[in-house]
Formats: C-alpha cells, sequence, structure tokens
C-alpha cells in the first residue's frame, strides 16, 4: 500500500469515529433514555422527583423498577394526576415488597445431610 492509500484510510477511520462520538449509532439507548425522562417529568411531582434520583444514587435497580412501574401505569392511563411524594413511597413500599417476596421464594437454600455417615471420631475406636 502506497502512503496515499494509507493516509485515506486513516481520514475514513478518522471521520466515522467523530461521527460516533457525536451521537451515531448509539444514540438509540440515549434517545430512550431522554424519552423516560420526559414522561417522568411529566407524570412525577419535583419532590417524587428528588426523592426518586436520591434512590437511583444508593440503589438504581430499586429505582429502575419504580421508573417501569410509574411509566406503566401512565401508558395504561391509571394515573389521573402527577405521583406526590406519598404516593411515591408507597409505589417504593410495594416494589419492595415484591423484591423481597421474590427473593425468599427463589432464594432458598436448603442443605440436606446423610444421617448415620462417617466422622473422623469413628476412626479413634479402631485403636
Amino acid at each position: 500500500m502506497s502512503d496515499a492509500d494509507l493516509e485515506e484510510i486513516r481520514q475514513g477511520r478518522l471521520a466515522q469515529l467523530q461521527q460516533q462520538q457525536q451521537g451515531g449509532p448509539g444514540g438509540a439507548s440515549s434517545a430512550s433514555a431522554e424519552a423516560r425522562a420526559s414522561i417522568l417529568s411529566q407524570i412525577l411531582q419535583p419532590e417524587a422527583a428528588d426523592r426518586l434520583g436520591r434512590i437511583r444514587i444508593v440503589k438504581e435497580s430499586r429505582a429502575t423498577d419504580v421508573e417501569n412501574r410509574l411509566i406503566m401505569l401512565a401508558r395504561s392511563g391509571q394515573l389521573r394526576a402527577k405521583v406526590t411524594e406519598e404516593q411515591l413511597k408507597e409505589l417504593l413500599g410495594a416494589v419492595a415488597e415484591n423484591s423481597e417476596r421474590d427473593r425468599s421464594a427463589g432464594g432458598k437454600i436448603v442443605v440436606s445431610r446423610r444421617k448415620g455417615g462417617w466422622d473422623d471420631d469413628d476412626d479413634l475406636l479402631d485403636q
């Protein structure tokens, strides 16, 4: 390859990298995040949005679960007014209850030991 070919490849790669940084193909996930933020800003009062933001700092999975439930309620038309901080607390309690129930039902470990098996002390009786 000549120097001109290499320079052309470099320029093409540089242009591709610049396009990706400006929001090329990876922009789909940011668009969905913006849509979620827009929906949440429409259905949450400012105090509730602040509380949800603080919850996200502590436990992101719980905040995502609450957001998903809020968006589902909004899309199904079950929310008549903006969600207050008190209503958000109740929803948090329900989500926490569901996650505890799921964790206790599926995450239980049962250890069954054989009875009458060999014991290390049995070796001392042979002497």
